[in-house]
């Protein structure tokens, strides 16, 4: 499209997490000047935990003009280590892939998903982000949609990005009412103090994940420009209620054989700083968008966190969403284009996610690449 076309539209996108915010920052930057961010929450808040964002969505960053600002709030990491439970083998250990494929080397980021979303909003003009806005209904006009938000408020938009995560209303109303799929796993979280993590993730930057034989695995990502870790438990479960209750004692039951200093954290955990979720994803979509509106991240491909590659394909997501605009000839052809150039990636990486990790058989640190051969 031309550059007065895009800077001629009306885009609204709903959901203001990572994935709507890199897309308003990604069709601004490629002239779009009506761009506005809807988000449910009534304030941003410090949720979630460690991200590791990499070396290609990082030339994004840079492409945009904002590197600096996400380099302020994260750490740089070299490779990423697959460890037996008790730590005392290592089972994989590989370099971030095209860590080194770019003009320069963009290292993977270790960054918390709090500071993420605040420094990806903190890019755009405060105008441009309205909070307090929970959608209750979407209608596609054909060359336009209409949003109904719960406040009361109704816009009307060229383009509708839905970008409202993997419970989407969008998705919903428009495309699929298949619901979220349970993956039989928990996941509890919490951000600790590397002065409470017993020597745990000091080593240097680099995320390690242990492997245990019972199927639980710790994922540790350090966080040292904060001074914390990361610290992840997920384990097979069958109670699917999306918050589970759990114990201290709970935690370190799931944790025989493990290196003592995992053991140590999950003992000493206070409960109530840790997120205690059931994991699920989505099956694929079928088809993300219409003539004015179209699925992001999460929306469109909500998957499973054990590759790391939801933040990553949402900020890409984004990426090839302004990269259509450019080629097509329409807000219609590029709606299209877009699908067409990312769904097949994330149909992928949805089925590489659902794989999970064996501790019998990690071959590669990145599945992605052994699949691609």
């Amino acid at each position: 499209m031309k550059t007065s076309e895009i800077q001629n539209l009306s885009i609204a996108v709903v959901g203001g997490g990572y994935g709507g915010a890199a897309a308003a920052i990604a069709l601004r930057n490629i002239g779009a000047q009506n761009v506005h961010v809807y988000e449910q929450a009534p304030a941003l808040g410090q949720v979630g935990a460690g991200i590791g964002l990499r070396p290609i969505t990082v030339e994004l960053f840079r492409q945009w003009g904002i590197f600096e600002e996400i380099a302020a709030v994260s750490s740089p990491s070299d490779y990423l280590e697959i460890l037996s439970a008790d730590g005392g083998q290592v089972l994989a250990q590989e370099v971030w892939p095209q860590l080194n494929d770019f003009e320069q080397p963009n290292h993977t980021r270790i960054i918390h998903r709090g500071d993420f979303i605040e420094a990806l909003l903190g890019v755009l003009p405060a105008e441009v982000v309205h909070l307090d806005h929970k959608l209750t209904s979407i209608e596609d006009l054909g060359g336009q949609a209409k949003l109904t938000f719960e406040n009361g408020n109704t816009v009307t938009a060229d383009v509708v990005i839905g970008a409202d995560g993997i419970r989407s209303l969008v998705r919903k109303q428009l495309f699929s009412d298949q619901e979220p799929v349970f993956a039989g796993e928990h996941a509890y979280r919490a951000v600790i103090s590397l002065d409470d993590a017993f020597g745990l993730g000091t080593e240097d930057n680099n995320p390690r994940f242990y492997m245990g034989q019972n199927g639980t695995i710790a994922y540790n990502l350090p966080l040292p420009h904060r001074g914390q870790l990361s610290y992840d438990i997920t384990a097979p479960s069958e109670d699917g209620s999306w918050a589970p209750e759990i114990t201290n004692d709970y935690l370190v039951s799931l944790l025989e054989g493990f290196d003592e200093r995992i053991v140590k954290i999950a003992r000493n955990l206070d409960l109530s700083q840790v997120t205690s979720r059931s994991v699920f994803d989505i099956d694929p979509v079928a088809n993300w968008h219409t003539d004015s509106v179209a699925l992001l991240g999460d929306a469109a491909h909500a998957m499973l966190h054990h590759q790391g590659q939801g933040a990553n394909s949402a900020i890409q997501d984004a990426g090839g969403l302004a990269d259509a605009f450019l080629e097509a000839g329409s807000v219609k052809e590029a709606l299209a284009l877009y699908q067409a150039t990312r769904k097949p990636a994330t149909d992928e990486l949805q089925r590489l996610s659902r794989m999970g990790w064996n501790a019998n058989a990690v071959e590669n640190a990145f599945p992605e690449q052994a699949a691609a051969k």
